[in-house]
């Protein structure tokens, strides 16, 4: 791989992410890469753009991430294309989606730069509703209802198939977000490179077991107003009965692994 042009994203308001961020610019700066870091980080030599939306027109050969799965999830957020990712747990907690430590970046470029490596690619969900498509999820889209007085009767279609139940909300999970929220609703995990996602009711008023169904589009329509979560980070909002739209964004996430393994994220639980 050429590391021509290479973005550096830190832990939002960690100083120990940040001081990293400086470091790997630095080693990237040496290698005679283009390097973009985010504000507040700045290192002379080295572009700083404000947000991380700035770099969508940037054609990026890789982008490093700093932090824990919350900063991984914000980072994909922006990438539209297929631009792979490499991701290290700097004070993140349990740093399910991260490959490597900050002691290991420098064999972690070196291998990078003798293609020893291979690229991971994750199914996305989108959501859109009122003609308006949200920002791409890597790990789930959630669901529920607003009016915490009221349980919302919640109509669930796929393919030619309809469920409806009174619950609080339902779950879309891809493979990589089956060891998220929807599995400490019980649902199940999947191997990563699966083509499915997982519908996971949340607080059936009658026991709904998770669903596996196809990568293909899932519609939900509420009798309350409800709101549309994306990674647990970004919510819009959905009246009663209008219909969303939920599918498998046009473009994959993209992990650059330098090991091998089984279940990547199920071993990171400690399975």
């Amino acid at each position: 791989m050429k590391l021509q042009k290479v973005a550096v994203v830190s832990k939002v308001g960690s100083k120990e992410s940040e001081d990293a961020a400086r470091d790997i610019t630095k080693k990237f700066l040496a290698r005679k890469s283009k390097v973009y870091t985010i504000a507040p980080v700045e290192v002379e030599g080295a572009k700083k753009v404000e947000a991380l939306d700035e770099l969508k027109k940037e054609d990026l050969d890789l982008v490093v991430t700093l932090g824990g799965d919350g900063t991984t999830l914000r980072v994909f957020r922006y990438l539209e294309n297929e631009t792979p990712i490499l991701t290290i747990n700097v004070g993140g907690n349990r740093g399910i989606l991260s490959e490597i430590t900050i002691d290991e970046i420098d064999d972690a470029i070196d291998k990078i730069l003798k293609d020893k490596f291979f690229l991971d690619k994750r199914t996305r969900v989108v959501a859109s509703c009122g003609g308006k498509e949200f920002p791409p999820a890597l790990n789930e889209i959630y669901i529920c209802r607003t009016n915490l007085t009221k349980t919302a009767d919640i109509e669930i279609k796929f393919q030619n198939d309809t469920v409806k139940q009174k619950m609080d909300g339902v779950i879309i999970a891809t493979p990589s977000g089956s060891t998220g929220h929807s599995f400490s609703l019980g649902g199940p995990i999947l191997h990563e490179s699966l083509d499915v996602l997982i519908i996971t009711p949340v607080a059936p008023v009658y026991r709904l077991e998770s669903i596996v169904v196809p990568d293909e589009k899932i519609e939900i329509i509420s009798s309350h107003d409800c709101s549309i979560v994306m990674d647990a980070q970004v919510v819009k909002s959905a009246g009663y009965g209008e219909p969303i739209t939920i599918k498998k964004y046009r473009k994959p996430a993209v992990f650059v692994r330098l090991k091998k393994r089984g279940l990547r994220q199920m071993s990171k639980l400690g399975f």
